[in-house]
């Protein structure tokens, strides 16, 4: 098998069907529309129109102009614009995919990743009253402790550290030779 294949057999088999049937069923609930019957999820947001309608839905204006005819270049532009407004709405760099993952179909995993990672950043957004898609995100439990309590645990060896269990180091000839003594 060519190192080819095997690479692409490894990005399909990161994909699962389960999360893209909820990513798709979360973008029709935002939207409000189902996507057309018969044609298959990556090829209903190849163009990036989709995308687009969904963080406007999400963030009103965020993409203020959408493309819905010209060349291949055009539907690229709405999936760049897609990506920089899901940017700018919160969602970290390294959970948005790569135009080519969606445009050549390389990595639809990493695209339906991006969804839920949107959809995880709009519990983020009490302006969106709308369903959410992924666990919520962990809040900040920050804590402040007093002097005291600081300084008390300062004295304390923590099990992380380990234990030694009674163990020494006595009979340890560090740095000593070793003897060798003949005729024992």
């Amino acid at each position: 098998m060519s190192l080819q294949r095997q690479v692409a057999a490894k990005i399909a088999s990161k994909r699962n069907p389960e999360q893209d049937k909820e990513a798709q069923e979360w973008i029709e609930n935002v939207l409000g529309a189902k996507f057309p019957p018969g044609q298959l999820y990556e090829d209903v947001l190849k163009d990036g129109v989709i995308l687009c309608q969904l963080i406007n839905k999400l963030a009103p204006g965020s993409v203020p102009k959408i493309n819905t005819s010209g060349g291949q270049f055009k539907m690229m532009e709405n999936v760049n614009n897609f990506l920089a407004a899901i940017k700018a709405y919160g969602v970290a760099d390294v959970d948005v995919f790569q135009t080519v993952d969606l445009w050549e179909k390389k990595d639809i995993a990493q695209v339906t990743n991006t969804l839920f990672a949107l959809g995880r950043e709009t519990y983020r957004h009490p302006e969106w009253k709308g369903t959410h898609l992924g666990p919520k995100p962990s809040d900040e439990n920050k804590r402040d402790f007093d002097e005291a309590t600081l300084r008390a645990g300062e004295t304390m060896i923590g099990l992380q550290a380990g234990t030694n269990k009674g163990a020494t180091q006595a009979g340890q000839n560090i740095g000593a030779g070793r003897k060798i003594i003949l005729g024992k």
